[in-house]
């Protein structure tokens, strides 16, 4: 899979977010993903949801993925 691919996949799963995914080999992947929905949740919740997004790719064309997930306030920096 391509960044593309999974940037595409996790807009259809969480919309509206602002999401950049980088890849040095196809299967290692490190996504930002700034998303509103992320308010009031966790780390671990704000990774479900990405995770959710990319389905049953993540552990076979997806190997690992570095999520850093933030609500536009914490991207912001307020």
């Amino acid at each position: 899979m391509s960044p593309e691919e999974v940037a595409r996949l996790i807009r259809a799963g969480l919309p509206g977010a602002q999401v950049e995914v980088r890849s040095d080999d196809q299967t290692h992947f490190a996504a930002r993903v700034v998303a509103r929905e992320f308010a009031n949740l966790r780390s671990l919740a704000r990774h479900q949801l990405v995770y959710r997004a990319l389905g049953e790719r993540v552990g076979r064309e997806i190997h690992a993925l570095s999520i850093e997930a933030l609500t536009p306030e914490e991207f912001r920096g307020t």
